[in-house]
């Protein structure tokens, strides 16, 4: 029999998406047959015990809870301490993190400490003849290593927007667990002074179901209209390449790539982006591509599902228009 625990994240007091796909893959581990004896959601925060429910919703059976202050922020030193206490009253065999900016740092730190093995970023998650088995995106993207972890306790970060979902069950209860960490602040080493947020309604691209990026095809930031009109038709977000990014036409955050962004959208569109490997190992695991470029040998084209080989500026103005008649 397997236990699974899996940490949530809730970032000013509500769960983000990946919460329900992380409990999905949990719930997943029992495909072939193995018993999964329980799952434990973990959360960690300032103010998330009213999140108890919501974690219960998503099939936890047990829900453990770290609220304090000193949780406000998300730092290593505190929350690899609440995690431990997690860990040590769950006795999981899988440990399960999204592969986001959090979880990339803690799970890391808490497969050190605890001398768990680790696989990261993944895209496929079982269980075989006892071990953690998974597959992983390598070489930029190129090619998928099958990886398998065998110690008592494997620690694994799970890639956004690859895994299905657990549906919401309205009623469903979970015992809920208090786990005093023990943390204060002068346990914790960094400590955040002020949080600098731009005020956007807009949803994270590792988030979103649909992504439209733009390349340096465009030409300049005056035409950058051809992809947010697109995107509004599709109801998605904007994404860019890094020669975008790099030329000051859009933010950082809103940049694809290696050096970016990784996403997992289920239909990513890219206008005018030639398709250079380190923009290729940002998105290639997207679940449908559509490419729209002057060049037909452009490597975008090679791992497109898609392609249409034509001038952007005739062409998204006109698809555009299109896919905004279908959705009224």
């Amino acid at each position: 029999m397997t236990r699974v625990c899996v940490f949530l994240e809730a970032p000013g007091g509500k769960l983000k998406k990946s919460a329900a796909e992380m409990m999905g893959a949990a719930q997943g581990l029992g495909g072939d047959g193995t018993i999964v004896e329980g799952i434990d959601a973990v959360l960690i925060g300032q103010g998330v015990t009213t999140l108890a429910d919501d974690a219960a919703a998503l099939g936890a059976d047990r829900v453990l809870v770290a609220d304090a202050d000193a949780f406000a922020h998300f730092t290593v030193d505190g929350h690899l301490k609440a995690m431990l206490k997690a860990v040590a009253a769950s006795s999981p065999n899988v440990v399960i993190f999204p592969a986001s900016t959090t979880g990339r740092d803690l799970a890391p730190a808490l497969a050190a400490a605890t001398q768990s093995a680790i696989l990261t970023d993944l895209v496929e998650l079982k269980l075989t003849d006892g071990d953690v088995c998974a597959q992983k995106p390598v070489y930029a993207g190129k090619a998928m290593a099958t990886v398998r972890g065998s110690t008592d306790c494997v620690v694994v970060t799970l890639r956004p927007n690859v895994f299905e979902p657990a549906a919401a069950e309205a009623g469903k209860s979970a015992a809920t667990e208090t786990i005093d960490a023990g943390v204060t602040q002068d346990d914790i080493r960094t400590v955040v002074k002020e949080v600098l947020a731009k005020a956007s309604e807009k949803l994270d691209l590792t988030e979103a179901d649909i992504i439209v990026s733009g390349g340096r095809g465009l030409k300049g930031p005056e035409n950058w209209h051809l992809v947010e009109n697109l995107a509004e038709a599709v109801g998605g977000v904007c994404g860019a390449s890094r020669a975008v990014v790099d030329a000051g036409w859009r933010p950082h955050e809103e940049q694809v790539g290696q050096t970016g962004k990784t996403v997992s959208p289920k239909l990513y569109i890219a206008i005018a982006i030639s398709g250079a490997i380190q923009h290729l190992a940002g998105m290639r695991t997207s679940k449908c591509i559509v490419a729209i470029n002057t060049d037909s040998e452009a490597p975008i084209f090679k791992v497109a599902d898609y392609g249409i080989v034509g001038d952007a500026f005739e062409v998204v103005p006109v698809l555009t228009e299109e896919l905004a008649k279908l959705r009224t």
